[in-house]
C-alpha cells in the first residue's frame, strides 16, 4: 500500500463529507445545529449511532482481545441491549417531555445551578480526553503510514485532521452529523464485511458460524472466578449500566436522539440500533476469531491493538482489503470525533455560557462559532500534549480509562433525581462529585492489590453507587417536583 493510495483515498473521503456539509448546512442556523430542527428520520439516527458506538478504539480492539479473552466481549454487549431499554423507555421521554436541547439542563431543574454545572463539566472533561485520545491513535497510525513519507510533521497532521472536521461540521452542526455519520458507519461496515470475507476465502472456510462456533476462541460466558474481570455478572451488568451512562447521560449521543421528530420516532431509533448494534458486534467478534487463527496459521507476531492493522496492511490479503480497512478505521474514528466536537460545542455553549438564554439571534450564533474554533484548538493542544508531553502510551491509556470514572458522578446524579424525591445541599455537589471518582479508584485499586478482586467495568457502578449515597447524606428536603 502506497501513501499516494492512502492520500488520494483521504482526499475523496473528505470531499465527500464536505460535500455533504454543504447541502445539509444551507440556511443552516443555531436551532439546525443543536437540534437539526427536529427533522431527522430516526432510521438514519439510528444507523448513524452505530458508527458513533464504535470508535477507531473499538475497530482496532474488540477483534485484538479475541486472543485473550476469547468472546468474552459479548456478555457486555447483551448488558447494553437491557441498558439501550432504560434510555428508550425512562430516559427519552424525559427529555423530550422537557424539551431539552442539553441533557444536563435536567439537572438544574432537579437540583440547582452547581449540580448542572458540575453534570456538564464532568461530561466536557470525559469528553475531550476521549476524542482526543481516539483522534491520537488514528492519528499515529496516519503518521507512520502517510505523512512521515511526505515529511509532514506530526503537529501538522494533527491541525489538518481536526481542520477537516471543523470543515465539514461548523455550519450545519448535528443536522451534518446526522448524515456523515450514517455515510461513515456504512464504511466502516463495508471493511469489516470485506476483511471477513477476504480471510474467510484465504483460509478457506465455507461456513463463517459454524467455523466460530467450533474454535476453541468462541467461548462466550464466563462463570467460574468470581474474581476475575470477565465474569458473567460483571460484565452484564457493567454493560448495562456503561449503554445507561455513556449513551443516555451523553450529549454526544443524546444529541442525535434529541433531532428525532418525535419520541415516538426516537424510541424507534433506539430499538433498531440495538438490534444492529449486537449483530455489528458479534462480527466484529468473529473477526477477532479469524484474524487470530489467520496470524497462527502464517507465522504473524501480532497480537491485542497490532493484530487487525497489521494482518490488514501487512498480511498478503491484498490492496482492496489494506484500503478498505484504512476507511473503516478512519470513518470509525470520525464518526466518533465530529460528534463529540458538536455536543461539545452544544453543551459549552447552553450548559456554561447560557447563550440560548440571550435575546440576540445573532449574537447567539457567533459566541457558537466562537466556542466551536475554541474546541477544536482544545482538541488539538490536547492531543500534541499526549504525542509531545506525557509520550507513554501506557500512561495516556490510563488517562482515558480514569476519563471514564467520570460518568460515575452523572450515573449517581441521574439516579437520584430520577428515583427519589428528595433535594440536596447543591452547593455541596462538586466537591462529592469530585470525591466520589477517587475514592471508586482507591478502592479499585486495593480490592485488587489485597484481595485479588478486579472490579473491571464495574467501576462505574461503584462510582455511581458512592454518589448517590453522598448525595443521600446531603439531603435537606423532600420537593414535590421530579
Amino acid at each position: 500500500m502506497q501513501p499516494l493510495h492512502i492520500l488520494l483515498l483521504i482526499i475523496a473521503y473528505f470531499t465527500v463529507l464536505i460535500l455533504i456539509s454543504y447541502i445539509t448546512g444551507k440556511s443552516a442556523n443555531n436551532k439546525t445545529f443543536f437540534k437539526a430542527n427536529n427533522s431527522s428520520p430516526w432510521y438514519l439516527v439510528a444507523f448513524g449511532m452505530i458508527g458513533a458506538s464504535l470508535s477507531g478504539v473499538t475497530f482496532i480492539s474488540v477483534p485484538g482481545w479475541v486472543e485473550a479473552q476469547n468472546m468474552s466481549y459479548f456478555q457486555m454487549v447483551l448488558g447494553y441491549v437491557v441498558g439501550y431499554a432504560v434510555i428508550g423507555l425512562v430516559l427519552l421521554p424525559l427529555y423530550y417531555k422537557l424539551n431539552l436541547t442539553s441533557i444536563y439542563t435536567y439537572l438544574q431543574d432537579r437540583f440547582g445551578n452547581y449540580s448542572y454545572k458540575t453534570g456538564a463539566s464532568f461530561f466536557l472533561l470525559s469528553r475531550v480526553v476521549g476524542a482526543a485520545f481516539r483522534l491520537f491513535l488514528v492519528a499515529n497510525v496516519l503518521q507512520a503510514i502517510l505523512f512521515d513519507a511526505y515529511g509532514i510533521p506530526f503537529w501538522a497532521t494533527v491541525s489538518i485532521t481536526i481542520l477537516l472536521i471543523w470543515l465539514y461540521t461548523f455550519k450545519g452542526g448535528i443536522k451534518t452529523i446526522v448524515w456523515t455519520d450514517t455515510l461513515q458507519t456504512l464504511f466502516m461496515l463495508i471493511a469489516v464485511g470485506v476483511c471477513i470475507y477476504t480471510i474467510s476465502d484465504k483460509m478457506e472456510i465455507d461456513n463463517l458460524f459454524t467455523y466460530v462456533a467450533d474454535s476453541k476462541l468462541s467461548k462466550t460466558f464466563f462463570f467460574d472466578d468470581i474474581n476475575a474481570g470477565n465474569y458473567f455478572w460483571k460484565q452484564f451488568l457493567s454493560g448495562a449500566f456503561i449503554a445507561v451512562v455513556m449513551t443516555g447521560l451523553d450529549q454526544d449521543m443524546m444529541q442525535k436522539n434529541l433531532t428525532c421528530r418525535n419520541l415516538k420516532d426516537a424510541q424507534k431509533n433506539m430499538f433498531w440500533f440495538t438490534i444492529v448494534l449486537v449483530f455489528v458486534n458479534f462480527f466484529f467478534l468473529a473477526l477477532g476469531v479469524l484474524l487470530t487463527d489467520f496470524a497462527q496459521q502464517n507465522g504473524i507476531d501480532a497480537h491485542k491493538d497490532e493484530l487487525f492493522p497489521i494482518i490488514a496492511t501487512q498480511g498478503n490479503l491484498g490492496l482492496a482489503t489494506a484500503l478498505f480497512f484504512l476507511l473503516g478505521l478512519i470513518a470509525a474514528a470520525y464518526s466518533s470525533a465530529d460528534s463529540a466536537l458538536t455536543s461539545l460545542t452544544t453543551s459549552f455553549s447552553i450548559d456554561i455560557l447560557e447563550i440560548d438564554k440571550k435575546k440576540d439571534v445573532v449574537e447567539q450564533e457567533k459566541i457558537r462559532k466562537k466556542i466551536h474554533v475554541i474546541f477544536s484548538l482544545v482538541l488539538i493542544a490536547t492531543i500534541l500534549v499526549f504525542k509531545y508531553f506525557i509520550a507513554d502510551a501506557s500512561v495516556i491509556a490510563k488517562i482515558f480509562t480514569f476519563a471514564g470514572y467520570t460518568y460515575g458522578p452523572l450515573l449517581g446524579l441521574y439516579a437520584f433525581g430520577l428515583f427519589t424525591k428528595l433535594k440536596v445541599k447543591d452547593k455541596l455537589v462538586p466537591y462529592l462529585c469530585i470525591a466520589s471518582p477517587i475514592l471508586t479508584y482507591l478502592i479499585s485499586f486495593y480490592s485488587k492489590e489485597k484481595l485479588g478482586f478486579d472490579f473491571g467495568f464495574f467501576v462505574l457502578i461503584l462510582n455511581g453507587f458512592l454518589t448517590f449515597i453522598g448525595l443521600h447524606l446531603l439531603k435537606i428536603k423532600k420537593s414535590t417536583k421530579l
